[in-house]
């Protein structure tokens, strides 16, 4: 089965290099990409995705903030999110977003192999 991938950021310049670390760890996966909060939740509202990577910095809402929304969905609470932050990124940060239903938390710049074990652990652990 091919997963599916959302990513939610809004630096262009990361999404490309995480797309093509993932290609070259031959992730057999469907991504798609939002630049805000409001596009993702287009793009939840067409199909729920396996995995949703997200931002922090969203430019139209606080990814903590857009992760409590959709942890209020019936059919979207139990899909694993990792948040990732080049700015949040104080223990402080880390427990929001945890406590707000966060499978992991990586700073930028991500390090494509543990961000790929991470991916594959919570895919297993939703299983």
């Amino acid at each position: 089965m091919v997963m599916n991938i959302l990513i939610v950021d809004d630096d262009k310049n990361f999404i490309d290099t995480l797309q093509d670390g993932l290609k070259l760890k031959n992730v057999d996966a469907e991504i798609r990409v939002a630049a805000s909060a409001r596009e993702a939740l287009d793009a939840l509202a067409a199909a729920a995705p396996s995995l949703i990577i997200l931002d922090v910095q969203l430019p139209d809402m606080h990814g903590v903030e857009f992760l409590r929304v959709i942890r209020e969905s019936e059919r979207l609470k139990k899909v694993p999110v990792i948040f990732i932050s080049a700015k949040y990124t104080e223990p402080a940060d880390r427990s929001e977003a945890m406590l707000a239903g966060a499978g992991a938390f990586f700073s930028k710049p991500v390090d494509i192999e543990d961000l790929w074990k991470e991916i594959k652990y919570l895919l297993d652990k939703k299983k």
